[in-house]
């Protein structure tokens, strides 16, 4: 067998022999010549055509490798192509506006320092030209100017030079009550206080309008601090109690020496903040008023105005309501245990505002009353118990009385008393029906039993009242007779209510002339479960007594005598009848039916027309009291305050002019 032809090729000093065959394949390719010499060397070429930039330099370098003798593999040579292909990488180079934002950026080494020194607002001016000579100009003056002035703020009318309030240093501020930051910005802003209805109350006048920020937040942080004031162990613990106490005792040296009189003790701290309240508040500090002229009221309608209410709805309904007799207080208490102290003041900012509260645990309150003295502080206080307690305001002490020596049996409970007019005495309903009704009689300084009370009355009491002189009471059965008694003399007379179904309740009011006798008073309203009100005058009664045998063994009382008017407005039992200070007016309500309440003029005895009206928020009324106006709203016309309490804890307020 012939030996088959073969091409040497040289690899690595070996030679290799490729068959014919091979060759003759290699020849077939139309797109490369194989001439002999490259197929020595183990390379192939393209005929035509430009040369790929990858394998540039691909016979070059292989060129080398034979003039050095050593002839690389296939692999090898693909290997050096990829590592040649990463270092002939091209890198456009950086121009001149490249290398200005690259330094602008990450800065340079050379001018790092330097450029810290020229830091400015200018900073750029460099890089978009020069300024020119009158820009360059204004940019020194600018350099002088503070950093605020530059700029300002749109914040709605600007105010005439002069009209702007001048801010004013808050009283309570010292060194420790600086901010810690202030705002320059609140100087140039302008606030209108009168174009918004929310802000008229920071007004300070009537022309009070635009302010600066400062002074703005001056008054809205004292609007604040006058809705909610720090608490008391927030001021000791900040040491501000004292500070405060002192400066109230050096104001009030100069004013009937009374700064000795609060400067109290440590332990005594609990009771001040009350008695400077007072003080503040102008209430026991000032002297009983005078007499006023009364005015006279018309029959048909009533000038009558709604004031701001005492209070909302409250956790109970408000049971028992009570004016001071001299001063602008209302008291108010209820089933909720708590005991409400307003200081009746309808104005703005803080109307009505709530001086303190009383809270006695289990103890759901059913009537409370001030002291009638005006130099006695004391508050009374009863609950369904067999004990009542006194709280004395200007002390802060509160005294539980909780027996009557030698009529513990008669008084099994002290939820019903009444204050004589005088001051002299406490009068409390028996719960003993023994022979018709008990009531007790109390010495209002000792609280000592004095005398008694009875009465021969089926059902036994169901209310009663004292005469305007505080010596006697009119004494109201169930069964509708009505005891006239004396503490001096006792019983002096009895007469009947005519029609009476169901006493429910007694008032006396008015002024007869003749204060020896019935003390005084003219009107007696006695109310019944049918809802009719019958009004009695007593002055007319010794005029019409017809029987003088009768009418002398009874003290000169008819038996049965005629009431001026019977008053049939109200179709459900009568809870409430109270008259007004001078007694031309009668206020008379029913607690089991909504806004049932109707006003009376006297001596007419007719029902007022204009109120109250449908829209009348009134409720379903569980208290009804009437209040003088303070001295210089009796000047100006008004004639007396009505407070009316209802089911839900509401206390409204209402003005009657004349």
């Amino acid at each position: 067998m012939a030996p088959v032809a073969t091409i040497p090729h040289k690899s690595n000093n070996h030679e290799r022999y490729l068959p014919e065959k091979l060759k003759a394949t290699l020849d077939a390719v139309p797109e490369y010549d194989l001439e002999e010499s490259d197929i020595e060397a183990g390379a192939l070429q393209p005929v035509s055509g430009s040369k790929d930039t990858e394998w540039e330099g691909f016979g070059q370098e292989e060129e080398g490798d034979d003039n050095a003798g050593e002839d690389e593999s296939n692999e090898d040579s693909i290997d050096i192509v990829l590592e040649q292909k990463k270092q002939e990488t091209i890198i456009l180079p950086k121009d001149a506006e490249e290398e200005e934002l690259e330094r602008m950026i990450f800065g340079d080494s050379a001018g790092f320092q330097q450029g810290l020194e020229d830091f400015s607002l200018g900073r750029t001016a460099g890089v978009y030209g020069d300024l020119s000579d009158e820009d360059q100009g204004d940019q020194d003056n600018l350099e002088n100017v503070a950093d605020q002035d530059l700029f300002f703020f749109d914040a709605g009318p600007v105010a005439a030079a002069g009209s702007i309030a001048a801010p004013q240093a808050d009283e309570s501020e010292d060194e420790n009550d600086k901010p810690a930051w202030e705002d320059s910005d609140d100087e140039r802003l302008v606030v209108s206080l009168a174009s918004v209805p929310q802000l008229k109350k920071l007004r300070e006048t009537v022309d009070d309008d635009v302010v600066n920020g400062k002074e703005y937040s001056r008054r809205l942080r004292k609007q604040y601090e006058r809705l909610y004031p720090a608490p008391e162990w927030a001021l000791h613990a900040t040491g501000k109690a004292n500070k405060k106490r002192r400066r109230t005792m050096d104001e009030d040296e100069s004013g009937q020496g009374s700064a000795s009189d609060m400067d109290m003790d440590e332990e005594d701290l609990s009771v001040q903040p009350l008695a400077r309240l007072l003080k503040d508040a102008d209430i026991l500090s000032r002297t009983a008023r005078g007499p006023v002229k009364r005015r006279k009221l018309q029959a048909g309608t009533v000038d009558i105005q709604r004031l701001k209410d005492v209070s909302k709805a409250g956790p109970s309904a408000i049971t028992s309501l009570s004016f001071h007799p001299s001063y602008p207080l209302l008291l108010s208490s209820g089933p909720s245990s708590t005991l409400y102290l307003h200081h009746v003041n309808p104005n703005p900012p803080t109307p009505n505002p709530l001086l303190t509260s009383l809270h006695i645990k289990r103890t759901p309150l059913t009537t409370t009353a001030f002291h009638p003295s005006a130099s006695d502080s004391r508050i009374f206080l009863s609950a369904r118990r067999r004990y009542f307690h006194v709280w004395n305001i200007a002390t802060g002490r509160v005294e539980k009385v909780s027996r009557i020596y030698g009529h513990q049996h008669e008084q099994r409970t002290m939820e019903y008393f009444s204050l004589s007019p005088n001051g002299k005495y406490m009068a409390l309903r028996g719960s003993s029906r023994k022979g018709g009704g008990v009531i007790n009689v109390l010495d209002a300084s000792t609280l000592q039993w004095v005398t008694q009370a009875r009465i021969e009355s089926r059902g036994g009491v169901a209310d009663f009242a004292w005469w305007e002189n505080g010596q006697g009471l009119a004494i109201a059965g169930k069964n509708g007779e009505v005891t006239e008694w004396s503490v001096n003399d006792g019983v002096i007379g009895r007469w009947n209510d005519q029609g009476a179904v169901g006493t429910t309740v007694i008032a006396l009011g008015g002024k007869s002339g003749r204060d020896g006798r019935f003390g005084g008073d003219r009107w007696v309203a006695i109310g019944s479960s049918s809802g009719v009100v019958n009004v009695y005058d007593r002055r007319a009664w010794s005029e019409t007594t017809t029987n003088e045998a009768v009418s002398d063994a009874n003290n000169n009382i008819p038996k049965a005598p005629k009431p001026v008017r019977s008053l049939q407005n109200l179709t459900t039992p009568t809870s409430h009848l109270t008259f007004s200070p001078d007694g031309q007016i009668l206020a008379m309500a029913s607690r089991w039916k909504n806004n049932a309440m109707r006003l009376v003029h006297l001596p007419s005895a007719t029902v007022f027309k204009n109120w109250p009206t449908e829209k009348t928020p009134l409720g379903r009324i569980t208290s009804v009291a009437w209040g003088r106006p303070s001295e210089e709203d009796e000047r100006e016309g008004s004639f007396a305050l009505l407070a009316v309490a209802s089911e839900a804890g509401h206390v409204r307020l209402w003005e009657v002019r004349a």
